[in-house]
């Protein structure tokens, strides 16, 4: 017989078993109250920038009075009280409760979205874009048990890749039917461990409050990253008067945090940068919360910086010291002044082989100085010099402050060094050429003077949006890296405008990643949300045509995604289907009217979508081949050519 006093379980279809309130049916084989499985990273706290600091958030509610209430509304009062104004969500079975309780929440606005992988995408997208906060603002989900939590995993994946800090909330079949294959049953707390940094499976109402409060410090604190919190039905309908004040359980994580930077390596630095000659930035997604510091340091001394694809918008694109983006698609100019620097500064990187490419030839000429908050990437794909396992944001403002102090003993002089890498911005320039009324799909992606968020899909457009706009400001740009997940441009977009209330967000988009997530239209329409879709179409998938024409011979298998009886019409007609959402849309094929359709686009209120109809053949360069180097660079040609 179960102890007096413990929680009454329900049965599959909600109705409570026949057995006395403080007598219930015994679980089936005894378990822990709080499962939880983790392969936490540590790592650097994000927060970003942007334009304009939206007005306060409400103060959390006042403690509750001492009252019974059943465990989704524990659950909501939770998110309310961690500062939780908006969830992106999709119901199902074994989230009624929660979702009746989210219906009774004066704080909390729920966002429907299509589909679970576009709710996902969506609080990726809040996290990505929000405003500054002292730490990173986390977007919430909630999807149901089974097929609902498995259309959560590629989001996941991808906010643990680019260290996106993420609540993922999960409802889970009854406990006393796990393990039963019951219907709609996954084990995604096993399906999850290795994509998130911490996975919880709640099996007590009382341990809700503690295992919130763990979940949103484990995402955004060290390095941010997904949480995922696995709910049974049962467990949200058990009944308890929740306790606030419950410590968090998590010793053995908040002991291995990263401590601040020791001065003595600080020293160390300083002295390289003294040394150096021709020295470089190598900025990524770490520096996010640390433009101001970044900005001050390149200040005191006149270093050129380069970023990586998260990176971008922490120093500014248009600034006469930055080199653009580093890597596999970016300018000449960035890798030719990292292959030839003596001394290479790493912030918040993690030698990805997208900008490494062959990594014993990168950089092979300098010093490297590695500074990153997760001791993991230290040395992981390429050994520093010096390495500093800290926060960026207190490494540099303790640089900053070392440098004041000696500028009377250090005299720091780039200016050759600078001109050199001028010289070779015009050289090689980005450029594209032009066949006659054809829209070139790079001159789509110059607009707006920089002003608006971009968030983009996955492939050839994502490239040309890097190489093309201008970027001002952290947290201006919303995009797949580390896993590259199409899909994810316009649910990622709906999330950014959601985050930034007035703000106007362009999902720069091909028409393969578009319609991955094409139903979040209905998001954007019915919550008329400034988002503008502007979908470069070439019906083809671009970037992997790209690939066949180069190193395929041009055999291009399976990458046509219109109708091959029709080749002569744009198939599926995006226009057609964006009305059928309510949204106005415009399709455009000529050069001479792109700019007067983007005009357009960006002055119509609320979302809108433009087709811009582009030429297949494009490729987008320079290209450093996979596994080369510097030296292989590819700087020219297109699909009209033959290899």
């Amino acid at each position: 017989m179960a102890a007096a006093g413990a929680p009454t379980l329900l049965k599959p279809g909600g109705q409570r078993a026949r057995t006395n309130h403080h007598q219930p049916r015994r679980l089936r084989r005894p378990t822990p109250r709080v499962s939880c499985c983790s392969t936490a990273s540590l790592a650097a706290t994000k927060s970003f920038m942007t334009r304009t600091h939206p007005p306060p958030p409400p103060p959390p509610p006042a403690p509750s009075p001492h009252r019974t209430r059943n465990g989704a509304e524990i659950l909501v009062e939770a998110l309310e009280r961690r500062g939780v104004r908006d969830v992106f969500a999709y119901p199902g079975g074994a989230t009624l409760e929660i979702h009746q309780a989210l219906t009774r929440s004066r704080l909390i606005r729920t966002h429907l979205l299509r589909h679970e992988q576009g709710e996902a995408f969506a609080a990726s997208g809040y996290a990505r874009s929000s405003p500054p906060s002292p730490t990173a603002r986390p977007g919430v989900c909630v999807a149901t048990s089974g097929p609902g939590a498995t259309n959560l995993v590629t989001a996941l994946a991808d906010a643990h890749l680019d260290s996106v800090p993420l609540v993922a909330i999960t409802g889970q079949v009854p406990r006393h039917m796990i393990g039963t294959d019951a219907f709609q049953e996954t084990p995604i707390v096993d399906l999850t461990r290795a994509i998130t940094k911490h996975s919880y499976l709640v099996l007590d109402v009382t341990d809700i409050p503690r295992v919130i409060n763990e979940a949103f410090f484990l995402a955004t604190s060290g390095r941010p990253g997904p949480v995922l919190v696995d709910i049974p039905k049962d467990v949200t309908q058990q009944t308890a008067v929740p306790s606030w004040d419950t410590p968090m359980r998590l010793p053995g994580y908040v002991s291995r945090l990263p401590k601040p930077p020791s001065t003595d390596l600080l020293d160390q630095v300083i002295r390289l940068v003294g040394d150096a000659r021709r020295p470089v930035l190598y900025v990524g997604g770490g520096c996010s919360a640390s433009s101001d510091e970044l900005r001050r340091f390149v200040d005191l001394t006149g270093i050129p910086v380069t970023t990586t694809l998260t990176g971008i918008g922490n120093f500014p694109s248009d600034d006469p010291l930055s080199l653009r983006m580093l890597g596999m698609h970016s300018t000449v100019y960035a890798n030719y002044a990292v292959d030839n620097a003596d001394l290479l500064l790493a912030l918040g990187v993690r030698f990805d082989d997208r900008v490494t490419s062959k990594a014993e030839a990168f950089a092979s000429r300098a010093k490297i100085v590695h500074v990153d908050i997760d001791p993991a990437e230290i040395g992981k794909n390429k050994q520093p010099h010096v390495s500093i396992c800290a926060d960026v944001k207190l490494s540099l403002h303790a640089i900053n402050a070392m440098l004041q102090q000696q500028q009377h003993k250090i005299n720091l002089d780039f200016g050759a060094w600078r001109s050199e890498l001028d010289q070779k911005k015009s050289e090689f320039p980005l450029s594209y050429k032009t066949f006659g009324e054809s829209i070139p799909p790079q001159c789509s992606t110059r607009f707006t003077n920089g002003e608006v968020i971009i968030a983009t899909g996955v492939g050839q457009h994502q490239m040309w949006a890097t190489q093309y706009y201008t970027f001002k400001r952290p947290r201006q740009w919303v995009s797949s890296a580390g896993l590259g997940a199409m899909g994810f441009g316009l649910p990622a977009a709906a999330g950014g405008a959601v985050a930034n209330p007035g703000a106007t967000v362009v999902d720069i988009d091909g028409d393969g990643s578009f319609t991955m997530n094409i139903q979040e239209l209905a998001m954007i329409r019915v919550e008329n949300l400034p988002v503008k879709v502007m979908v470069l179409n070439n019906q083809h998938l671009g970037m992997v045509v790209q690939w066949v024409d180069r190193f395929y011979k041009a055999n291009r298998a399976h990458t046509y995604l219109g109708d091959p009886r029709k080749e002569s019409e744009i198939y599926p007609d995006f226009v057609t289907i964006a009305r059928g959402f309510g949204i106005p849309a415009a399709r455009v094929t000529k050069k001479s009217e792109v700019r007067d359709a983007i005009e357009e686009m960006i002055a119509t209120p609320g979302p809108y979508l433009l087709d811009i109809v582009v030429p297949y053949q494009e490729h987008v360069v320079p290209m450093i081949p996979v596994y080369g180097a510097f030296k292989d660079i590819i700087l020219d040609g297109d699909g009209r050519t033959s290899y």
